[in-house]
């Protein structure tokens, strides 16, 4: 019997608890311009499958007991639809919002839309429980390679690969340890999380607009927003002069966000750790991601720049323990699970630093096409990434905060949205200011404060702009 990783027991618990949803999909699509050879497309499909085990691992009950199910001479299906331009935007958020029964069905489903006999796109969605963000790259790169042999009429000579992801769920067990063992990984590094998040708040107040409901339905958006390249080139140079990474100066600039929208001085967020400690897992498509709580302290009223080294020693101290799966961590503290929000932290922030993904296939143009999931998982997600320009220098940051549609308005997360490019800004021009001087209003917004305020004097009724 092969046991489950801990991050994949996590993620098959919330299904059971939940039922099947769309929540921990992960998509990726593509527009393929030119002539497409599916027949080359489906056999590389199925070399991919055939390569990486987690691609064709479902998960069987064994003695009560979740278990990895590999299953052999899988045909994984290429779903065929032709949509209109018009229409491919929401019959891809359809097709990516598929529900997953992991005890039934392998955690890959690929659709081609065909727009005109030369314009295709490509979605492929998996399940959170077979892959990760960094697992893109290697299922794209192989994919890239299965095709263009396949393509040739020969079959792809991939690399051997150094394990398969079962062999990393039962090193994982091996290594930490148990954690009724104050001596072992796991015990050591629990003990560090007792003491890190004793008495932290089990939830952030925020500017919700509704009650949270007792069952969430995870739906969500995303609403984009940007940094120029001045303020980004700004924000490393900061990094660099303080000995933090920009990812440091990111979640230091969220924690004043949260500050000054009356969230608290003690702000616990969640954040991704790769947990791909070994170079060998680098080419392996899996779920190795785990994730880490980030409690900082903003109390006293810091300046931005005293803030930096709170925030550093916050990091260096969770990736010292990052190896403690999440749930374990909910467990051992005897955190009071509840159905309506995530323990420990409501909002995550990402910066998505991963090798990006690349198909190139012969004979064909392919470039990005997005997809919008419909999903959330947290109450708000953070998500940033750097652009470079042709010469690779620093070219901005391309932002997007996803929201859960249950408690938050759209306006409303564009708004936060917006005022995080602010603080943003203002510390990059000066990163000497403290927390409560940070200019969070939008532009616009003080003249109509201004407004209020004088016409509140005059003894006008006036509407109290939100």
């Amino acid at each position: 019997m092969i046991p489950l990783s801990f991050a994949q027991r996590r993620i098959w618990f919330l299904d059971q608890l939940e039922g099947p949803s769309a929540a921990y999909n992960i998509a990726v699509s593509l527009r393929l311009t030119g002539e497409v050879d599916e027949p080359a497309l489906r056999a590389a499909l199925e070399d991919v499958v055939e390569r990486h085990e987690s691609l064709r691992t479902v998960i069987a009950i064994r003695d009560g007991e979740p278990s990895q199910l590999i299953l052999e001479d899988v045909l994984p299906e290429l779903i065929r639809a032709r949509v209109t331009q018009d229409g491919l935007s929401r019959a891809m958020s359809d097709a990516a919002a598929y529900c997953f029964d992991l005890a039934e069905e392998i955690p890959l489903r690929v659709t081609l839309f065909e727009v005109a006999p030369d314009s295709h796109v490509l979605l492929i969605v998996l399940h959170h429980i077979a892959a990760d963000g960094w697992s893109m790259a290697p299922l794209l790169r192989d994919l890239s390679t299965a095709y263009a042999a396949r393509h040739r009429g020969t079959t792809p000579d991939f690399p051997e690969l150094p394990g398969q992801y079962a062999d990393f769920a039962m090193w994982q067990r091996e290594v930490l340890g148990s954690e009724d063992d104050p001596t072992s990984v796991l015990g050591e590094q629990l003990a560090y999380w007792r003491e890190a998040l004793d008495g932290s708040p089990a939830e952030l107040v925020l500017p919700y607009d509704r009650p949270r409901p007792a069952v969430p339905s995870h739906r969500g958006r995303t609403v984009p927003f940007s940094v120029d390249a001045e303020v980004h080139r700004a924000l490393l140079k900061l990094a660099r002069e303080r000995g933090v990474t920009l990812f440091m100066v990111l979640h230091a600039a969220l924690a004043v966000l949260l500050s000054r929208l009356g969230a608290g001085d003690d702000l616990p967020v969640g954040a991704p750790v790769a947990g791909r400690s070994d170079e060998g897992l680098d080419d392996l498509v899996g779920f190795f991601v785990n994730t880490v709580v980030l409690r900082t302290d903003v109390s006293g009223d810091p300046s931005f720049v005293e803030l930096l080294e709170r925030v550093r020693e916050v990091h260096l101290g969770a990736h010292a323990h990052a190896d403690v799966p999440f749930d374990r961590l909910v467990d051992a503290l005897g955190v009071e699970r509840s159905a309506a929000r995530q323990p420990l932290f409501q909002v995550m922030v990402v910066l998505q630093n991963n090798v990006r993904g690349r198909l190139d296939l012969p004979g064909l143009d392919v470039a990005v096409e997005p997809v919008e999931l419909g999903s959330a998982k947290f109450d708000l997600t953070l998500q940033l990434a750097e652009e470079c320009g042709p010469d690779g220098a620093p070219d901005g940051l391309n932002g997007a905060l996803e929201y859960a549609v249950d408690i938050f308005d759209e306006e409303t997360a564009r708004t936060l949205a917006g005022r995080f490019a602010r603080v943003l800004e203002a510390v990059a021009a000066d990163a000497s200011v403290r927390v409560d001087e940070v200019d969070v209003l939008l532009p616009g917004e003080c003249e109509r404060l201004s407004g209020w305020s004088v016409a509140g004097r005059s003894g006008e009724l006036v509407t109290l702009p939100e």
